[in-house]
């Protein structure tokens, strides 16, 4: 049965994943984007928001290796991290590359409409406007089934989380039940300790009457028959 803390490592690294695909996602419209610029603005604050809820993520997940018990569990859950992190870089430099390669397109398309202008300018940003309205598209259905995914995933994970709940309780109940138990145990064997000292004790004082009545009966035979001794 996985512990709760296991299960919170687990909840952790699903959502740093999601944030990666979802970083993913805004880079590739990053390195499909032919303008606006104010577009690409968008773009890049978004990048920047999920970033930062990856780095925390990460930084999450270190700190719950340090408070692990076990040090193979806590090396396996730093191996992790650290492999979080690298991606963390990989797609830092993925993004500043599509950066440069995204400025390129919207420089030479504003040389292109102040060279051409006119009609072909007009087209062009028509042309550009419906593409980057179905790439967007196509991104947010994709971050929709993403969400959905995760959803799940954390759904499950409460539920784990319940039956490790109600399994401690039960494990408590049990505990406390054993207790009880073993008090009512020792009180049994004490009482019959007890029993058996009182028994011995009455043997004891039985013994020492019979004793007596025979000595006395003795000492009456000896007075009667034998008077003169």
């Amino acid at each position: 049965m996985a512990s709760s803390s296991d299960v919170h490592v687990r909840i952790c690294g699903q959502e740093i994943i999601k944030y990666d695909l979802e970083i993913k996602a805004l880079i590739q419209d990053i390195r499909e984007c032919s303008g606006p610029q104010t577009v690409l603005v968008e773009l890049n604050a978004a990048v920047k928001e999920k970033f930062s809820r990856l780095r925390q993520r990460i930084q999450d997940m270190e700190q719950m290796a340090k408070e692990q018990d076990r040090e193979s569990d806590k090396n396996d859950i730093l191996t992790e991290t650290e492999a979080h992190r690298k991606q963390m870089l990989s797609n830092q430099t993925a993004w500043r590359k599509a950066n440069l390669a995204c400025k390129l397109t919207i420089d030479n398309r504003e040389k292109d409409e102040l060279l051409y202008g006119g009609d072909s300018s007009v087209r062009q940003r028509k042309a550009t406007k419906e593409n980057l309205v179905q790439t967007s598209s196509e991104i947010t259905e994709s971050l929709m089934s993403i969400s959905r995914m995760m959803a799940q995933q954390v759904k499950q994970s409460e539920e784990t989380i319940g039956t490790l709940a109600t399994s401690s309780r039960t494990v408590l109940e049990t505990n406390e039940e054993f207790k009880a138990m073993t008090s009512t145990i020792h009180l049994g064997r004490k009482l019959i300790l007890k029993y058996n000292r009182r028994e011995l004790t009455d043997k004891l004082l039985i013994f020492l009457a019979l004793a007596l009545f025979f000595a006395t009966v003795l000492y009456i035979l000896k007075k009667r028959l034998f008077p003169f001794i």
